[in-house]
């Protein structure tokens, strides 16, 4: 993977007179894209689970309606 262009911006602010500032670096793009795949997956799977469980309470109630709202919802999760 190329590496990429890290740019610091240092901006004048008034209660910083003579102090020194150090500017840090992003994490690297690794790093960034691991926990964001790490994110994804584990927001994917508490929607899915929550899915799961409101249409489970569904069915058991006989709440024909929410069981189609529901279905609607989680018919992208099927494709897996």
């Amino acid at each position: 993977m190329r590496k990429q262009k890290i740019n610091y911006v240092i901006r004048r602010n008034p209660g910083y007179k003579g102090k020194e500032i150090t500017a840090k670096r992003e994490l690297s793009f690794g790093i960034q894209l691991a926990s964001r795949l790490l994110l994804d997956h584990l927001s994917y799977q508490f929607n899915k689970d929550r899915l799961d469980r409101e249409i489970n309470h569904a069915i058991d109630s006989g709440d024909r309606e929410a069981f189609d709202r529901l279905s609607l919802q989680y018919q992208p999760f099927t494709w897996e």
